[in-house]
């Protein structure tokens, strides 16, 4: 189930999603980059980075995404992701996104127990629309007086590129904000962890995923990577598969929690 926070708050958070699993057996989840980073909020104590078969926190902030990540759940839990606008980490954390790319970062490392009351909700199984309220006033009160002339240069560059469909060079982004190429590359480091041409192929691929579960039976893959800039259709499967682990049919036949956070069979 995904959920959109109320206006105030979306130049800030994307959407919550809730997933709650009462079955016993291990629930396989991916998690691949959309250009955002996010919140994991679990009840669930065996929560495993796949990779490693290394516990994670119950409760996790996980930096810009490399690519992809898998994490197993064994057992029965509810979880909420809360999915936030690509800049809001460093709003919340003060931290830059350069530094904690593709990382995961225990929750009560740097908000102590804050989030602790959230996680014994979701454990005692209260209504997920009572836990988003109550993060929707948690989150608020990060955002006055921290929002500064970087974050705003930063949200109007995402625009323009969303705006664009991702398929903006850079000459247009410096004529855009009056910043040299390397000035804006630094910028966006520090507050996104990618540097504008990442994030614009970033926004290509979501575009091209949209229009595929769009048109899923009535367009070809090929006719449909060149709507969305891709040169030719190799380039879109050897993109698809770096950011994704999966082709585009492999992809179109997983259980979606949300577009880029999977079940995998």
């Amino acid at each position: 189930m995904q959920i959109k926070p109320p206006k105030y708050l979306s130049s800030y958070i994307r959407h919550y999603i809730f997933l709650e699993h009462p079955e016993y057996e291990d629930k396989n989840l991916r998690l691949f980059t959309d250009g955002s980073t996010g919140l994991i909020l679990s009840s669930s104590r065996n929560f495993y980075a796949s990779d490693s078969n290394v516990k994670v926190p119950s409760s996790f902030f996980y930096g810009q995404p490399a690519g992809y990540k898998d994490f197993t759940a064994t057992g029965s839990f509810s979880m909420m992701a809360v999915v936030f606008q690509p800049y809001f980490f460093n709003v919340l954390l003060n931290l830059s996104a350069k530094e904690v790319k593709n990382q995961i970062i225990s929750a009560e490392d740097v908000l102590k127990n804050e989030l602790l009351s959230f996680q014994e909700d979701l454990l005692a199984g209260t209504d997920p629309g009572l836990i988003i309220a109550r993060l929707n006033h948690f989150f608020s009160r990060f955002i006055s007086g921290k929002i500064h002339s970087d974050h705003e240069l930063i949200r109007a560059i995402q625009q323009f590129m969303l705006k664009n469909k991702g398929l903006v060079t850079s000459k247009e982004l410096e004529l855009f904000t009056g910043y040299s190429e390397r000035h804006l590359e630094r910028k966006f480091e520090d507050y996104i962890g990618i540097t504008p041409k990442k994030y614009g192929n970033i926004i290509r691929l979501h575009h091209f995923i949209n229009l595929m579960r769009e048109n899923a039976e009535s367009e070809s893959t090929a006719g449909l990577s060149y709507d969305s800039g891709y040169s030719d259709q190799s380039h879109l499967i050897k993109d698809f598969k770096s950011n994704t682990g999966l082709t585009p049919n492999q992809y179109l036949k997983t259980e979606k929690l949300a577009v880029n956070f999977i079940q995998l069979r």
